[in-house]
């Protein structure tokens, strides 16, 4: 443990890497080391494994950064040991994994395919069947495990993308919740601001009657005036610190002097239905219970008119101890259930917020009538310091934020869709890619290979055995290649047009210019 904590930053990641590049080199070096250590030995055995040992080596350092090359690598090594044909598709896999664009890759394979059909049916003369092997060999071995490879660089690109936009919508989401509590800190400190302003007038208008009292000594008049003065520079300091923090726009602060009482009055000479049930007990509440009681009900009022109109509403505030339960309840609406609210909860989360400020808890949520139900538990005693976190409102905390640069989530939702998008395309395109190209290159031999060769049923029927070769009608002009491993002299073969690999069909075999045999090959 000591070890790793002094190692230095990356140490492990670099090690992970050379492991696993080690472990790559002993994969596609096993075929060629097994190959060159099996008899027969010659005395240029030994150096010609190292070479093919270092030019693996080399394609594996490159395929981290230049995994096309790598690619290129083992290509050109298979034109000297077959073998390296084993390591063309791990190779392809990892340039398709690797590798961040398209067309750099399919510039390679056009490369590959054209100097590969200029040396074979060029320079090295070799058939038309033989070049259409080692083309199929290209498309299996090295084009469609580079589109897997693609896919799986698109599909982990996908998931990235879903996460940055889950990311930002987790940031977005806190901070929403986050300016909707600053907002209500602002209106609570306003209404600080309010009471506190007005206790203090009290205490400086107080302290200006006892300073012109008649029957106060000097001594004590100045302590007055001094009084006096303290307090009303307390009183412009807290206009000055807290009154900025008003919310202007938020013009239904409460009124000073407005109790739970008065605001079901009003309500109900708006034209709304509701029964209150106060107990005596909850009129002495601390300053932040009251007006987290006042604000609940002028919230669930609201909510209630707004939402569930002609509905009626049942206001309840019960003391237990030293708690305090405040209960608005409110039915279905007279026209039907309650609608969804367009909006995103914020009156709920500034609820939240001002509830727990005050110490207490918050439930609220539709009934099982289709009705609407805040229930709130408040203290009754002085509340205590702000405890608790965002996950009070049902928000993640601060814990779960990763870091990173803030990403809109326009953004991360068009980044989410463009990822997808491509996502489908490379899939659609590894499954229809190595179709079309096989395709491709059979309508490319196909007639090549047939041009001139093909001998049909009734012409092959049609020949006796004894016949001289000029007086055979229908000959093709041109014969196939000779199947590998068949060493039969004056024997000539034709193909039925098989598709697509038109392979011979028919041997016809010559003695002294006459037809001595003729048969089917299967």
């Amino acid at each position: 443990m000591r070890i790793l904590d002094s190692a230095p930053p990356g140490w492990l990641h670099r090690r992970r890497r050379l492991l696993l590049d080690v472990l790559l080199w002993a994969v596609v070096a096993a075929p060629v080391g097994y190959a060159e250590a099996s008899p027969p030995y010659s005395r240029y055995s030994l150096p010609l494994l190292v070479g093919k040992l270092l030019v693996l080596g080399a394609a594996v350092l490159a395929s981290r950064r230049q995994p096309l090359v790598a690619l290129v690598l083992a290509v050109l090594g298979s034109l000297v040991d077959g073998n390296f044909v084993f390591a063309i598709p791990v190779f392809s896999y990892l340039a398709g994994r690797r590798s961040a664009t398209v067309g750099p890759a399919i510039t390679v394979f056009l490369l590959i395919a054209a100097g590969g059909t200029a040396l074979n049916l060029g320079l090295l003369g070799t058939g038309a069947a033989t070049w259409f092997l080692l083309a199929s060999v290209l498309l299996f071995a090295a084009v469609f495990p580079w589109l897997v490879g693609r896919y799986r660089r698109q599909q982990q690109e996908l998931t990235d993308a879903g996460q940055r936009h889950v990311d930002a919508l987790t940031r977005e989401q806190r901070g929403t919740a986050e300016r909707i509590r600053l907002r209500e800190r602002a209106r609570i400190a306003g209404e600080m601001h309010d009471s506190l302003g007005h206790d203090l007038s009290l205490i400086a208008l107080r302290a200006a009657a006892l300073e012109v009292a008649a029957d106060l000594d000097d001594r004590h008049r100045a302590a007055a005036g001094e009084l006096r003065a303290s307090v009303s520079t307390a009183t412009e300091r807290l206009h000055e610190i807290i009154g900025v923090l008003r919310d202007e726009a938020g013009a239904s602060l409460r009124p000073s002097g407005e109790t739970v009482v008065d605001l079901v009055d009003g309500a109900r000479e708006a034209g709304m239905t509701v029964r209150l049930d106060a107990a005596p007990a909850v009129a002495e509440l601390p300053a932040m219970t009251g007006h987290a009681a006042h604000r609940i009900v002028r919230e669930a009022l609201t909510n209630a008119a707004r939402y569930a109109p002609g509905a009626p509403v049942d206001v309840r505030l019960t003391r237990d101890g030293n708690r305090v339960e405040v209960t608005v309840v409110n039915d279905t609406a007279s026209a039907g259930p309650l609608p969804a609210p367009p909006s995103q909860g914020s009156g709920l989360l500034a609820l939240a917020e001002r509830v727990r400020l005050a110490g207490g808890t918050l439930d609220a949520g539709h009934r099982a009538d289709g009705g609407f139900a805040v229930r709130a538990v408040l203290p009754a005693t002085a509340p205590p310091e702000p405890i608790g976190s965002a996950a009070e409102v049902g928000l993640p905390s601060r814990s779960d934020e990763r870091p990173g640069p803030a990403e809109r989530p326009v953004d991360a939702e068009r980044r989410l869709h463009d990822a997808r998008r491509r996502v489908r395309r490379s899939l659609l395109v590894a499954l229809v890619a190595p179709v079309g190209f096989f395709l491709v290159l059979s309508l490319v031999y196909y007639p090549v290979a047939t041009a001139g060769t093909v001998l049909d049923r009734a012409t092959f029927d049609q020949m006796r055995v004894g016949a001289a070769r000029s007086e055979l009608v229908g000959l093709p002009r041109r014969q196939l290649e000779r199947p590998a491993g068949v060493d039969r002299a004056g024997c000539e073969y034709y193909t039925d047009g098989n598709f697509p690999l038109a392979q011979p069909s028919w041997r016809l075999c010559f003695t002294d210019g006459r037809l001595v045999s003729k048969e089917w090959i299967a």
